[in-house]
């Protein structure tokens, strides 16, 4: 539990003291933000804040997990997991990746960064070399960082494994790179409205620092009542999606309207990348699309909208992302943030019920 406040403290107190210290650099350099010229009208007033926020919540959230870890290294001699390093890379990797195409738009002047084929060929290359390792790299509980399969809660209801192991790590990664792309991408365009992405994150962080801390109290092996959990290192997982949660919190303080900072892509691909690893880590990727329920309606509003207009030139919502849809309905910027993290909490609450509702089912506690 320390090493849970130690985490929590470093990373809040790097966000709220780093912000304002990036938000003067930007300045200095003269890196703002460029703005879709189709976008809302309302929204070309934000054009020249600062952006590449992302820089602050991927330190606040390496370095509180670095604390932590560094404390239990020398309370008990606990050394870093695998496992948690490999989710790190997942969001760092995803991070850099969002930078550079940050970088582009502001040295172009212009709000596009990188072509969709460098993003893409990135991702790949990221995501190829996380899902490879989560595999290969055996870890110090023996219990497996990812599982070759597609799962629920846990168990996975289809395994990979049925056509031998190089066929079943092949459409692993291609199952990872789909999850690391459709959610770097959910949460990217989530990231359209002043504290929506950084709101919105800092929920669901919290609803996988939960299960997270819940699977490493029933851990298999462990000496807990009830369904056990074959997640290796679950406590680490803890540690890193609670400091996710206030990172953003505290890079939320200077996002909010008016925002006095963006966090960029920089920001939303590193959450993406991160929330992807986090329910390949815990065994939860279906489960996650409940949980990040808000970025799922996000994306689908776009792919509607884009697959429609296509086949009949019409348009569903006045806009998309669904966000602006609203805007351009009247509600203000802020009425739709805050009205959409309550929507997240919503999805966050029915993924946390239906996890220990399994988990009790499982347990043999329903009718007992």
């Amino acid at each position: 539990m320390i090493a849970l406040i130690i985490g929590m403290l470093t990373s809040l107190i790097i966000t709220l003291v780093g912000t304002p210290m990036l938000i003067r650099l930007v300045h200095r350099l003269h890196y703002g933000q460029y703005i879709r010229q189709d976008g809302p009208q309302s929204h070309l007033v934000k054009r020249g804040t600062p952006t590449l926020g992302g820089v602050v919540i991927n330190f606040a959230i390496l370095l509180g997990w670095g604390a932590s870890a560094l404390y239990r290294y020398l309370r008990s001699g606990d050394v870093p997991s695998w496992s948690a390093v490999l989710v790190l890379f997942a969001m760092f990797s995803m991070g850099v990746l969002g930078f550079i195409d940050d970088f582009a738009k502001v040295r172009k002047k212009q709000n596009e960064g990188l072509t969709v084929g460098g993003k893409f060929i990135g991702q790949f290359i990221f995501a190829t070399i996380y899902a490879v390792l989560a595999l290969i790299i055996p870890t110090k509980s023996g219990l497996p960082s990812a599982q070759p399969g597609m799962s629920f809660i846990e168990k996975p209801f289809f395994s990979f494994d049925f056509a031998g192991r190089a066929v079943a790590i092949i459409l692993f990664v291609i199952w990872v790179n789909f999850l690391m792309t459709a959610w770097t991408n959910a949460v990217n365009l989530t990231d359209g409205l002043d504290g929506l992405a950084a709101g919105s994150s800092m929920i669901s962080f919290t609803g996988f620092g939960i299960i997270a801390f819940w699977e490493s109290y029933h851990i298999k092996g462990g000496d807990h009542g009830g369904y056990s959990y074959a997640v290796s290192d679950p406590l680490d997982l803890t540690i890193i999606a609670v400091c996710a949660a206030v990172a953003c919190f505290g890079f939320l303080w200077y996002n909010s309207n008016p925002a006095s900072i963006f966090m960029g892509d920089t920001g939303s691909l590193a959450l993406g990348g991160l929330f992807a690893a986090l329910s390949i880590a815990t065994h939860t990727e279906f489960l996650a699309v409940i949980m990040g329920g808000l970025y799922v309606m996000e994306a689908l509003s776009d792919v509607i909208q884009v697959g429609y207009f296509k086949m009949t030139h019409k348009r569903v919502f006045k806009m998309a992302p669904i966000h602006h849809h609203f805007e351009l309905l009247g509600w203000t910027e802020t009425k739709v943030v805050v009205r959409f993290w309550m929507i997240e909490l919503i999805f966050v609450l029915i993924a946390l019920t239906i996890f220990y509702g399994d988990w009790v089912t499982r347990s043999g506690l329903l009718f007992s």
